[in-house]
């Protein structure tokens, strides 16, 4: 037996066998540290699945959803609010324009799409760090859009620029976070007008991962593109990804003036676009499972089809934010079945389309990052991996409804996304993973510790987790007594201590630190 798993075998049976000094409850703390890692493990790619898609429509509901779809676009329409360009671009391309309503003949939107990419790169600084975006990848990204954070003292607050360049951190040293993200909090010390250069600019710097680009107005979109051709060449962006960006539909059936201005900018040089109907069901589409997917159908097939008007080829995703209300409350609500239902079959939809699809995160409207957080989260953030999605925003730092970034939270999910990571890699078959010569070797009535094949894969063999608590009472007792949220708050301290940003040519920090000024010099600074 390894000395290690000799360590191991003889805590186990001391913890259950009584208490132990509090010097030697320090000791056996120190050795679980060293073995789950203190600190942040290596980056994993991008997740490859190999376990199949969990459906639940057949082929006849998928057609009805379809079909409803269809109805939908052509009776009903979709409205393109105050962008006389797009409305023009969808007369030439023979839509029925009436004012700002748009009527699509059966077809049309199906027609255009077939020039999107059915999956692609999404290019990092570090190109180690690339994704692909599409086919049996799932690539995950942090939070999107608190305003607020809850801190490491436990204090809920408006968010700043440094809770913002930390959450960058932290998904630059998440093992299983594969994008920095984008909007991971509001920085509201830094006026609205400016603050979407401090944020690319933090992307950039602080990480060397895919990052997003700002979508609140058509103007910081190209600010967007600006400092991304700064770092990747303006040749390579023209002709590669290097951002993903959030156009929600503005449920139901509404695309506004900021949406398809950003839209274009990104689509017109060739960046990704996520086009996502934001959807609280009984309050932006009905309170049905099938209604909501007829919907949210009908909705991408608008938006995601516009992008191929605008730039032929660029890529597209199929997005949806599905939740529930409370119709006791109003107040949004996640992690429930409906939802999950609604995810589920949009996933199918998406790929029956052929575009990428983007859903699901760890999801809650717990206040703190309690049990209900736990629960929540998990429902939404399996269900996301099942269901097949590409591109997963939200993956971890969620808390109250999307209201705030939580820290703590934040590492709890990241630990959840390295045991999605391994689930994802389905049933290993091989000769070693077979284990006939272990069963061989221990034969009835023994065990397994001792023998060579665990000996020799014990180190990789399960998952561990760096944040939970697996030990007895007694121990867990000595150690603290604490929580997963304490645990969560120290390895998040010690994470941020222990940062080092990774490279970056000086020669770009200058040009991208000169670009910010001068876009900042270049106008006053408004706050609303």
């Amino acid at each position: 037996m390894s000395e290690e798993i000799q360590q191991v075998a003889a805590e186990g049976a001391s913890e259950g066998g009584g208490r132990r000094s509090r010097g030697e409850g320090r000791g056996a703390a120190a050795r679980r540290a060293s073995r789950t890692g203190g600190g942040p493990g290596p980056s994993l790619p991008y997740i490859t699945r190999k376990i199949k898609e969990y459906e639940v429509l057949d082929e006849e509901g998928l057609q009805l959803i379809e079909n409803n779809a269809d109805r939908v676009l052509e009776e009903i329409g979709i409205e393109f609010r105050e962008d006389p360009e797009a409305l023009a671009l969808w007369k030439e391309a023979g839509a029925d324009v009436r004012g700002e309503r748009v009527h699509f003949p059966k077809g049309l939107c199906r027609e255009l799409l077939k020039t999107a990419p059915s999956q692609f790169t999404w290019h990092a600084r570090n190109p180690e760090r690339n994704v692909q975006i599409g086919g049996k990848a799932t690539v995950f990204a942090p939070v999107y859009g608190p305003p607020f954070v809850r801190d490491l003292e436990g204090n809920r607050r408006y968010a700043t620029i440094e809770d913002f360049r930390n959450f960058v951190k932290l998904a630059y040293l998440a093992p299983s976070m594969h994008s920095s993200g984008g909007t991971v909090c509001e920085p509201v010390d830094v006026p609205v007008n400016k603050r979407h250069l401090d944020m690319v600019y933090s992307h950039i710097k602080y990480s060397d991962k895919p990052f997003m680009g700002s979508v609140t107005a058509p103007e910081r979109a190209e600010d967007t593109i600006a400092m991304a051709k700064l770092v990747f060449g303006e040749e390579f962006v023209e002709n590669n990804c290097v951002t993903l960006n959030l156009i929600n539909a503005n449920s139901p059936m509404v695309f506004d003036e900021t949406m398809v201005g950003a839209l274009k900018v990104y689509a017109r040089h060739n960046q990704a676009c996520v086009v996502s109907p934001f959807i609280l069901s009984g309050a932006m589409s009905p309170v049905t499972v099938a209604g909501t997917l007829t919907q949210i159908l009908a909705e991408v097939l608008a938006g995601a089809s516009f992008t191929q008007l605008i730039r032929k080829g660029a890529p597209v995703l199929f997005g949806t934010f599905a939740a529930s209300i409370s119709m006791q409350s109003g107040a949004p609500t996640f992690g429930s079945p409906e939802p999950s239902l609604v995810s589920y079959g949009a996933a199918q939809l998406a790929r029956r389309l052929g575009i990428p699809f983007r859903t699901g995160g760890s999801l809650c409207g717990s206040k703190v990052p309690d049990a209900q957080a736990a629960h929540e989260s998990a429902n939404t953030i399996n269900m996301t991996l099942l269901a097949g999605t590409n591109f997963v925003l939200h993956a971890a730092g969620w808390l109250e409804g999307g209201l705030v970034s939580s820290y703590e939270k934040f590492m709890i999910d990241q630990d959840q996304l390295g045991m999605m990571q391994k689930l994802a890699e389905g049933v290993d078959l091989s000769e070693n993973a077979q284990a006939l010569d272990a069963i061989r070797e221990v034969g009835p009535g023994s065990h397994y510790l001792g023998c060579a094949h665990t000996q020799a894969n014990f180190q990789t063999a399960f998952y561990r987790s760096p944040l939970a608590d697996n030990n007895s009472f007694e121990q867990w007792e000595i150690e603290g007594q604490k929580r997963i949220e304490e645990r969560a708050n120290a390895l998040c301290r010690t994470w941020l201590e222990s940062y080092e940003a990774p490279y970056l040519d000086p020669a770009i920090d200058d040009a991208l630190l000169a670009y910010v000024a001068e876009r900042k010099n270049s106008m006053p600074d408004a706050f609303t």
